[in-house]
């Protein structure tokens, strides 16, 4: 059973308190919200050990608003902006991206942009609820619980420290608790950031007792979370990002990342089964979704109302298209459907081009690409609900079943087909099932909306209902949540920071720097294997985090009716395939070659981006794999960063990313009001060129 942990509610460097959770004898998930306490209660073992609890908290800040995307998905390759811009400028690069902050005052679109300062803020809170257990963890008498207390406050600090050098790169460290009201402050350099995140890895990896799951398995951090992260730090240190002083390290580090990750690869087993078992099968509060093994960090989320509001979980509103709006009403938006159109994340063409749309699963099991209508506008037409409203066709550069027709509206002008705007029967049997599944039972049927990818081999899809900027497209189906108690209410699910996939990617990195290349293709292969699809498996069946709604108390009446007809468990895998017969066929995605002789669409990949030679074709193919396995799931730009690929990568794939520019965009601005804040040690101000030396370089 997984523990409910409320949010941690500690001042920044100043002033901490937090909220203590009371103990249960049976069950942890009944914990309730006790009381505030002084910092004294700190100076018990039962303080501490609450306050270990609370750092729990400090990582769903991460998913609690429009941050989530902003500095993590934005101005990389693999998403641009739709037709709301809220965070307009983390994926334009333009000059609203600085250090004053996002807001109308700055020329944000309005006041939920993101402000470079959020991040900056808020991890030092998580920090300084660590430096207070640290600081104090000698009072605890209990050997396991005082090592299990210091394995916490060290990783959330390495952790939250990451996330900050990731970011901006060198920053205050601040490893003791504050006293009292301080503003002078030294600024480390790369070099040092990184050892000190490095070392709190180590620390945590060593006070860590293996795969024990204190606090319930699904949200607790063991050995394995300490050895993932420790790999990543290592990893970062030996790449692209720090070459001007990261060489002596680089050995060492990569041998080091190759230990940590086997360990977790060791300790926690193999893969989920099935890439559906990771999100898409998500039924409802704590469902089995949430207690793979596979999975080594998560910020938890259910439906106590503590766990709502800004801590809550916000990621169902950006990655689903304005369908309410372009489906001209036949598709109206509720609870019954998992995501919210907020039409913030638009996927590039790079993000469906690197999939092969036959033998990969993966694509199918993340893309939503059918609604069902659930109000009909139009009685003349003949449609009820619980038909396609919106179908979405992911074709291919070098399909031409398409080339001659009117798309937008309805598909028009089929010239295999003898009614404009209608749909292929697939003999598939009947819908809502994981065996069969059709996409409609009546021949030609007219569906309202569609759109398709390429046309006389152009990438046409951004096309479709532009307004100015297309908000018609494929959204992902990673965080859809139909638990929700209200349309605009909290998802209750966890948020996955970490998993055993990535683990296997990021040895494989370390393996491809080593030179070990068939070391990494077989780190590579074990993660493309569970891609394929099984034998005996539908490929037209789709399902995702919206059936959680069959177990809402919301799921009566109309609702009920709106939740069949708008979910209809189908995908448009042989419409995008057109040439494909139907099968139940395993498929096979095994490299036989690495890195020469690729997949035909990381070849084109590769060559689009101009790379040669055997390092630089293996590290973009890691870059390629990490999309199909990890698309969305909130690392992609601090990955480009890291490996010096970012400016090379956006300005390919990202039209809209118009003013990356580098040495200046491979960071982030330091928040101007801190630096504003800072004083001499004599309490005086800083001169303007020490201030401008706190800056990072373009800003």
């Amino acid at each position: 059973m997984k523990t409910k942990i409320f949010k941690n509610s500690n001042k920044i460097l100043l002033i901490m308190v937090a909220f203590v959770l009371s103990s249960c004898e049976k069950d942890f998930l009944d914990e309730e919200l006790k009381a505030q306490y002084s910092t004294e209660y700190f100076d018990t073992a039962e303080g501490l050990e609450d306050l270990t609890v609370s750092l729990y908290g400090n990582i769903r800040w991460h998913f609690g608003f429009e941050w989530a995307y902003g500095m993590t998905l934005y101005g990389t390759d693999e998403f641009t902006n739709a037709n709301d811009l809220t965070n307009e400028m983390w994926n334009t690069y333009d000059s609203r991206l600085g250090p004053m902050g996002a807001n109308p005052d700055t020329g944000a679109a309005n006041w939920n942009s993101t402000s470079p300062a959020a991040l900056w803020d808020q991890m030092y809170y998580g920090i300084a609820s660590a430096n207070t257990i640290i600081a104090n963890a000698d009072i605890i008498e209990d050997d396991v619980q005082r090592n299990r207390n210091l394995a916490h406050a060290y990783f959330l600090r390495g952790y939250n420290y990451y996330r900050l050098a990731a970011q901006y790169g060198g920053v205050v460290l601040q490893l003791e608790p504050a006293v009292g009201v301080v503003r002078n402050f030294e600024r480390a350099s790369d070099e040092e950031t990184w050892a000190q995140i490095i070392s709190d890895f180590r620390n945590a990896f060593e006070h860590f007792e293996g795969e024990i799951f204190t606090y319930g398995k699904g949200v607790t951090w063991t050995k394995a979370t300490a050895g993932h992260f420790l790999a990543k730090a290592l990893l970062f240190r030996a790449s692209e990002r720090n070459d001007d002083w990261n060489s002596s390290y680089i050995d060492a580090d990569l041998e080091e990342a190759v230990q940590a990750t086997t360990y977790a690869i060791n300790a926690r087993g193999a893969l989920a089964d099935n890439y559906r078992d990771l999100y898409a099968d998500w039924t409802g509060v704590d469902s089995e979704a949430e207690q793979l093994d596979e999975i080594l960090m998560a910020a938890p989320h259910n439906d106590d109302g503590s766990t709502t509001g800004r801590f809550g979980n916000r990621t169902y509103n950006y990655f689903t298209p304005q369908f309410s709006a372009f489906s001209g009403g036949w598709v109206r938006r509720g609870v019954w459907i998992g995501g919210m159109d907020f039409q913030r994340l638009r996927p590039t063409e790079y993000s469906y081009k690197v999939f092969d749309h036959v033998n990969d699963s993966r694509m199918w099991k993340t893309f939503k690409t059918v609604y069902g209508i659930n109000n009909v506008i139009d009685d003349e037409l003949g449609l009820e609900p619980g038909d396609p409203g919106i179908v979405m066709i992911l074709n291919t550069e070098d399909d031409n079943t398409y080339n001659n027709f009117t798309f937008g509206a309805s598909i028009q002008n089929p010239d295999w087909r003898d009614v404009d705007g209608r749909l292929p029967e697939w003999e598939l049997g009947s819908r809502q099932t994981e065996t069969s599944g059709s996409l409609t039972s009546t021949p030609g049927q007219f569906v309202p909306n569609s759109l398709v990818l390429y046309q006389n081999g152009e990438y046409v899809s951004p096309q479709f209902k532009s307004t100015p900027i297309s908000n018609f497209f494929a959204g992902i189906n990673k965080t859809d949540d139909g638990s929700r108690f209200a349309e605009k209410g909290d998802a209750h699910r966890d948020v996955t920071m970490a998993r055993l996939a990535e683990t296997y990617l990021i040895r494989a990195e370390a393996y491809v720097r080593q030179g070990q290349y068939g070391s990494a293709m077989d780190d590579i292969n074990t993660v493309r294997n569970r891609a394929e699809w099984n034998e005996g498996e539908n490929r037209s069946y789709y399902v995702d985090g919206s059936q959680a709604f069959e177990n809402n108390a919301l799921n009566t009446g109309s609702a009920a009716d709106n939740y069949i007809n708008s979910n209809l468990d189908m995908n448009t895998y042989y419409l995008s395939n057109p040439d494909l017969e139907v099968t139940t066929a395993a498929s096979d995605l095994t490299l036989t070659s690495f890195p020469d002789n690729l997949p035909e669409e990381d070849e084109e990949i590769l060559s689009e981006l101009g790379v040669s030679g055997s390092y630089e074709r293996a590290l973009h193919f890691i870059l390629n794999e990490r999309t199909r396995e990890l698309l969305g799931e909130w690392q992609r730009w601090e990955t480009l960063s890291r490996t010096g690929t970012l400016i090379q990568r956006t300005t390919t794939f990202n039209e809209e990313a118009t003013d990356i520019t580098p040495n200046k965009h491979e960071l982030r601005p330091i928040p101007q009001s801190f630096i504003d804040g800072l004083l001499n040690e004599d309490g005086s101000n800083l001169a303007p060129d020490v201030q401008d030396s706190w800056q990072n370089p373009g800003y």
